[in-house]
């Protein structure tokens, strides 16, 4: 039956897919030519993983997008608890534009998130608060505390700015509601302790704007850094979708030269493969 067989042919398209096996390795795994599993696979890709979800079931998400060189941006959203990818696109760049239809038709099909997990893309932010304005946003910590040390530098020169660092090391290890709040409270007292000192260093100067927009950073994104601690399911970083990502990256390396319709059929199979593993 073409049925049975086409089924017998999938299982070394997966292991083409999902576990990187070179063509030549699944010769001398499957018996077939290299030939016939180049057919297999060009049969498949060919085509398009169909996945049904109940979309009402999603309340807590991660959204995070990751760039594949110059040539699109893979953008996804994970389930937090179950961490499937629920939904995913392939674009030029992130952005407003890219993502507001996405998340109507998503919505259209029932997604009405309760929490999302993610960087600070404003833009992508904006689509998401149109859409669901019953969603919150958790900001990430992870993101929050790399942008800002990355702007202190590894060893900042001003007393403010190595006690911001030290503050913002501490970010990722808060657990409980008292750190929370000693958390703002340190932080209040910096802005206290250093606001005049930042403020009045000369704006040309690499230390004024290194410390002014760590300060912001902090600052904006403080109302929503901290939902998790009132909901266990809420990803308080968007690690667990940035593995997921790092790991399609290893696997997607050893199949380099696809084209752009093939990259964006390999990677969709491969989430539904990861799906379903």
């Amino acid at each position: 039956m073409p049925g049975v067989k086409r089924a017998r042919e999938a299982v070394w398209f997966r292991h083409w897919v999902a576990e990187s096996y070179s063509v030549r390795q699944l010769a001398q795994l499957s018996g077939h030519s290299p030939r016939t599993l180049w057919r297999i696979i060009a049969y498949w890709m060919g085509r398009r993983p169909v996945e049904e979800f109940d979309f009402s079931r999603f309340k807590h998400l991660i959204y995070d997008g990751t760039y594949f060189h110059k040539d699109g941006c893979f953008i996804s959203l994970m389930d937090g608890r179950s961490q499937k990818i629920i939904s995913h696109i392939y674009a030029q760049k992130e952005g407003y534009k890219t993502t507001v239809g996405w998340f109507r038709e998503l919505r259209a099909r029932g997604l009405y998130p309760l929490y999302i997990t993610m960087d600070g893309e404003r833009s992508v932010i904006r689509a998401m608060a149109e859409t669901w304005p019953q969603a919150r946003i958790q900001r990430c910590l992870y993101h929050i505390q790399r942008e800002g040390m990355r702007w202190l530098r590894s060893y900042p020169k001003t007393p403010a700015g190595k006690a911001l660092r030290v503050l913002l090391k501490t970010l990722c290890q808060i657990r409980t509601k008292e750190e929370r709040d000693m958390f703002i409270e340190a932080f209040r007292t910096w802005i206290e302790a250093h606001k005049d000192f930042v403020l009045a260093l000369p704006r040309t100067q690499v230390a004024y704007k290194d410390l002014k927009k760590t300060m912001t950073l902090i600052r904006n994104a403080l109302p929503d850094m901290f939902y998790y601690l009132e909901d266990s399911a809420i990803h308080k970083t968007t690690n667990a979708l940035e593995g997921f990502y790092s790991r399609l990256k290893d696997h997607y390396r050893g199949h380099r030269g696809l084209s752009k319709k093939h990259r964006i059929s390999y990677l969709s199979w491969y989430c539904y493969f990861k799906n379903h593993g």
